[in-house]
């Protein structure tokens, strides 16, 4: 490194890393004006988990109802081109090519999303849609559908994929998506009633210690000693596993520089096995936990790793203890916060996270013997992204907590609806958006040869051990210690 390195202020319109940032949060702030009453990103497209293909998609807003599916579809499309456009003329990319290649990557990702929904693949109660029987995959199952294809775009149609390649710009829908994550994030918060909030802030803040200092530690030395997986697997890979998966390892892969494959290729392991934790830990924390539901909810929030994948396990816990225990019925709604807002603590030091690793990787990793390493270097290694997550949940954590100010927690739901349409309904679903784009990029722009080069198998193999190995297990020791019998504060 050289050892008076200026400022570069021309990054400021030609990387990736601040267009990330400039495009997440105008979308942020265009998508938070529907808080105030005027809904002006209300079109865009949101998926559902269907049956009948008609109530596949449609827009995310009320308000715009009479554009119907394919009219909020179009719309996203054509805004969507029109601002990643601006930004590829701004960084140098060839306009046309990035065009029409955007418009293809859009909807065969689009149509890829949508399959990934559908309720045989994605339902967690398939009964609500009248069938025996679903993989429980959850929406997130659309991610995968869309990596696989991209794979077979990229290694049996080669002259595309090279044509979709302008295009194909996983870095900049990621980091994008991470932007818009922090607002999703943020509108949790206020959501937690008072007297749960103060018995729940010394477990999150347990969670934090155990996810990163204890798994995370852990992972990373496993994979390196026993396995002999390099720096950049290794690190995204203890991320994945031990914090909140997808965007855990994406953040990380950030901070480290590591290629666009590694974290969404660890991103790709972590769905897979949240579907199979998915379909047994619920219902073992049912069998063996329900007179301590409490505990059980936390398990769930520590022990599977996607947000949504945790949701939805402690939605089942939460269902199945009330219901089959009545004295628990008052409990109601609670064993599912337990969950979530384990989840939530651990997801908002996700950008910490990848500053302190940022300055490892500078100071410690990379460093050369003799060689000075600059502060600024910090500066131009730390994901500008992360800026982006933590503007937009502290933004929306304090608008919310504005919106609630006086007002009974029996109100909260509908004193927070319209900043809940603004986030929930608009900026998380330009957040999947993001999110289904960059496994379909990664697909693209990668052949199995250098997937089966890179070890992958032995990827797999490390996150089943570590998972099942002692993540688990530790977690569900952690969540007893501190989770034990306080559900008879909620029961006076």
């Amino acid at each position: 490194m050289a050892s008076e390195r200026k400022i570069d202020w021309s990054s400021l319109y030609k990387k990736e890393d601040w267009w990330a940032l400039w495009l997440g949060m105008l979308i942020f702030f265009l998508c938070l004006a529907a808080a105030y009453g005027y809904d002006i990103m209300g079109w865009v497209v949101k998926a559902s988990v269907w049956i009948d293909p008609a109530k596949a998609m449609g827009p995310g807003s009320p308000n715009y109802a009479y554009l119907g599916p394919i009219g909020s579809l179009i719309v996203t499309w054509i805004v969507l081109l029109i601002l990643t456009t601006i930004g590829a003329a701004a960084m140098g990319w060839k306009v046309g090519r990035f065009a029409a290649g955007f418009t293809v990557i859009f909807f065969i990702t689009w149509i890829c999303w949508i399959i990934g929904h559908n309720a045989w693949i994605a339902a967690t109660k398939p009964e609500q849609y009248g069938i025996p029987w679903s993989a429980h995959m959850t929406g997130e199952a659309g991610y995968i559908v869309a990596l696989i294809v991209g794979l077979i775009i990229g290694n049996v149609f080669k002259g595309f994929a090279n044509w979709l390649k302008e295009a194909a710009k996983p870095e900049w829908f990621i980091k994008t998506a991470i932007v818009l994550l922090g607002a999703v994030v943020g509108l949790k918060a206020p959501s937690v009633p008072p007297e749960i909030l103060a018995n729940f802030l010394f477990r999150g803040i347990c969670a934090i210690v155990e996810a990163y200092l204890i798994y995370w530690a852990l992972v990373y030395w496993i994979a390196r000693r026993y396995f002999g997986l390099t720096r950049e697997w290794a690190a995204p890979l203890a991320s994945g596993i031990s914090i909140c998966g997808v965007s855990a390892a994406i953040a990380t892969g950030g901070a480290i520089r590591a290629r666009p494959i590694v974290p969404v290729m660890v991103a790709s392991l972590v769905i897979v096995f949240a579907v199979i934790e998915l379909l047994f830990i619920p219902f073992l924390a049912v069998e063996f936990l329900w007179n301590q539901p409490l505990v059980a909810g936390a398990w769930m929030g520590l022990a599977v790793k996607t947000d949504g994948a945790a949701a939805a396990s402690g939605e089942i816990v939460d269902a199945l203890i009330t219901g089959l225990h009545p004295e628990f019925a008052p409990l109601k709604g609670w064993i599912l916060n337990a969950a979530v807002i384990t989840k939530i603590f651990i997801d908002i030091f996700i950008g910490v996270w990848a500053f302190i690793l940022a300055v490892i990787w500078v100071y410690y990793i990379e460093k050369r013997p003799g060689e000075k390493v600059e502060k600024l270097e910090i500066w131009y290694r730390f994901p500008k992204f992360v800026i982006g997550y933590f503007l937009t949940f502290f933004i929306v954590m304090l608008i919310a907590q504005a919106f609630v100010v006086g007002v009974p927690y029996e109100q909260y739901a509908e004193a927070l609806a319209p900043l809940k349409l603004a986030v929930s309904s608009e900026m998380n679903n330009f957040r999947r958006i993001f999110f289904a784009l960059t496994f379909f990029s990664i697909g693209v722009i990668s052949e199995f040869s250098t997937l089966k080069k890179e070890g992958l198998g032995r990827l797999a193999l490390v996150y089943f051990v570590c998972l099942f190995g002692f993540i688990l297990w530790i977690g569900l020791f952690i969540s007893w210690l501190f989770f034990h019998d306080v559900h008879w504060l909620f029961l006076r």
